[in-house]
């Protein structure tokens, strides 16, 4: 039966109510620093590695506590924990509960193609939209090569090019057609075994909400998450380059030597795939709210769960990790995390939480240099310690 958008709202509402409460409950303890040392450590060791200022919040049942080390601006003031950043491929999660979504709401199918949504965009080249589902785009097993990897792209938007062409932005129309222009990384879609991390999965699927909805994936993005959670520091620029309110900067060797500022640029190029604009404490409220149950209805959440084999040597594949849909299954020495992470031109970050959502970690650095090893560290610090 179709679920009217009057009653969905209402049900988001509802939804958004009772995790408010909840997140008035946790807000209301502080957790013994103590019982966080190992965590601490992890995160002096991303300092000390050259970061210049790095920081995370853990919840942990009633209690939240806060960290912050080293600079929010080189050669000045310390970061703060309240700090917004930009959350990078942290926003795939949002992308996917949405569509989660809607297929609750009857309005799309998982199991939709490309096709049916956005007639004739996935096209030649080797492609075919009508063989890839909505379900492929989520879970990165659809083959489309990621447009982040084409050497056009690269040639405007990375090294000292950058700096030129920071203003520029793309529309979703010009990203994945750069994408296109280059071949599958596998044929054919859903191949067992095959797996490819790819950012054109995710503006695809930011252009089917938007065929889906009728309306911006950024108002979708806010009416579905931002405002009934009361995610009050969490936002979706568009084309605005610069970061609202209180803020590090973002620094970045731009793959030389030399420190630049790239705080601001025109995060269009990362579109639905890692556009989001948030802080610490909004990421835990929602990833709580998210493995809780408390945004999707069981059947949505298990398809949430349910995970592939992350493979391949693009950088983002190997080990025992999984990923479901939007959410990366991380192996630890004490057991399995869930959450994701991202990094764009100056900010890298992380989050993980338990499977029932009662501990989660969210971390960010405000530089994309050094090893992002000392991330793994502070995760199984915090939960294996």
């Amino acid at each position: 039966m179709q679920v009217s958008r009057e009653k969905a709202t209402r049900t988001a509402v509802t939804l958004g109510a009772a995790v408010l409460l909840s997140a008035t409950a946790v807000a209301t303890a502080t957790a013994d620093s103590r019982s966080h040392g190992k965590t601490r450590e992890a995160l002096n060791e991303i300092v000390r590695g050259g970061t210049p200022g790095v920081i995370a919040q853990v919840t942990s049942g009633r209690h939240v506590w806060n960290a912050h080390e080293g600079v929010a601006v080189i050669g000045g003031r310390e970061r703060r924990a309240n700090e917004r950043f930009r959350v990078a491929s942290l926003t795939k999660p949002f992308t996917a509960t949405v569509l989660l979504q809607m297929e609750a709401e009857k309005e799309l199918s998982l199991d939709d193609s490309v096709e049916k949504w956005l007639p004739g965009v996935v096209r030649g080249n080797g492609y075919d939209g009508r063989r890839i589902t909505v379900r492929q785009l989520l879970n990165h097993t659809s083959g489309i090569f990621n447009y982040n990897d084409d050497k056009s792209f690269l040639a405007k938007f990375s090294g000292d090019a950058f700096l030129k062409h920071r203003f520029d932005g793309a529309t979703p129309e010009e990203l994945v057609r750069t994408a296109l222009a280059n071949p599958p990384v596998f044929r054919p879609p859903g191949a067992p075994g095959r797996w490819a991390y790819s950012d054109t999965n995710y503006i695809l699927a930011g252009m089917i909400i938007e065929r889906v909805s009728g309306g911006s994936y950024a108002h979708e993005v806010e009416r579905r998450i931002v405002r009934p959670l009361n995610l009050r520091s969490t936002s979706v620029p568009g084309r605005t380059a610069a970061l609202p309110g209180r803020h590090a900067r973002h620094y970045s060797t731009l793959g030389g030597g030399k420190v630049h500022d790239v705080t601001e640029f025109d995060p269009s190029v990362a579109g639905s795939a890692g556009q989001i604009i948030s802080t610490a404490g909004d990421l835990n409220r929602f990833f709580r709210a998210l493995m809780r149950g408390w945004l999707l209805p069981p059947s949505q959440r298990g398809k949430m769960l349910d995970t592939v084999p992350v493979e391949g040597a693009d950088g983002h594949g190997g080990g025992n990790d999984r990923y479901g849909l939007g959410l990366r299954k991380f192996k630890l020495s004490c057991g399995w995390v869930w959450g994701h992470g991202g990094m764009l031109p100056g900010s890298l970050s992380r989050v993980a939480a338990s499977r029932d959502g009662r501990h989660v970690l969210t971390l960010n650095r405000n530089a994309d240099w050094g090893d992002q090893a000392l991330e793994d560290r502070t995760v199984e610090a915090e939960f294996c310690s």
